[in-house]
């Protein structure tokens, strides 16, 4: 008969230890996990109490660019830059997609000795600018939902808490949400100047070589076709003056959006 078989007392020992130390490991890497999660939190508790700080006397855009230079590191402050940069590039893309890339301005007034040529690139002008207002509105609403996921990339990639982030993202669409309703009110008064404008240059193409100018004012044959013009040129005085308003109105969007941020800051 053979010789019996011997197991070494080592073998149990060394696989109890492996599985300890296993266990310990994964003991050590959930609490390492947990400590992780717990510090990320304080920073950002800290960083909100600091942008608090900071923010708590800002009551101007001046103030508001002075406080995020000081402060670069602020995770807290960097979100209210990304949303202070978004606010001014939507003002922006607004003034840009409503006038033109070149920002070319039509003139307030038809010059009263413009030949029929300049007439003719008026007209050609006008034409170019109510189609790029009948195609504003998609535009600038697509323009808004490519900024915001952009943002939310951005603002993810500052490590903050999810509720820091949900909160952020709904001062973006507030605040996207006032941009779009005042552009909106904007296109429409764009869109009433060129049509009225489009009525008088056309007017006066159409009675080109007929009307005279006397002191400085179009005199046609017919009082019909004064009444036309002169309807037509209140109307686009009106929408000018509207233009005026409206563009001041996105201007003062600026303070309310302040205040928003503040209040993100307080939370």
């Amino acid at each position: 008969m053979g010789s019996p078989v011997h197991q070494s007392a080592k073998t149990p020992r060394r696989l109890a230890l492996g599985l300890l130390l296993l266990f310990a490991f994964t003991i050590l890497g959930f609490s390492g996990l947990y400590f992780v999660g717990d510090l990320s939190r304080y920073q950002e508790a800290i960083s909100k109490s600091d942008a608090y700080v900071a923010m708590r006397d800002v009551s101007n855009p001046e103030q508001l660019d002075q406080a995020l230079k000081r402060h670069r590191s602020n995770v807290i402050l960097k979100m209210i830059a990304l949303a202070n940069l978004d606010a001014i590039e939507m003002n922006a893309a607004a003034r840009r997609l409503l006038t033109g890339a070149e920002q070319k301005e039509l003139p307030k007034a038809i010059d009263r000795t413009s030949s029929r040529s300049d007439l003719d690139a008026i007209l050609r002008d006008l034409k170019a600018a109510e189609g790029r207002i009948a195609t504003f509105e998609p535009r600038y609403i697509a323009l808004a939902k490519f900024e915001r996921d952009k943002l939310e990339d951005e603002a993810r990639s500052l490590l903050v808490g999810n509720d820091t982030i949900r909160r952020f993202m709904s001062m973006i669409d507030a605040q996207h949400t006032e941009t779009i309703a005042v552009a909106a009110k904007l296109s429409a008064a764009y869109a009433e100047y060129y049509k009225t404008y489009d009525k008088c240059v056309t007017l006066l193409l159409r009675e080109f070589g007929i009307y005279k100018v006397k002191d400085g004012q179009f005199v046609f044959p017919f009082q019909m076709t004064a009444d036309n013009y002169n309807r037509a040129a209140a109307a686009m005085i009106a929408a000018a003056k509207r233009i005026a308003e409206l563009d001041d109105e996105l201007t003062a969007l600026r303070p309310l959006q302040l205040n928003r941020w503040k209040a993100f800051v307080e939370q």
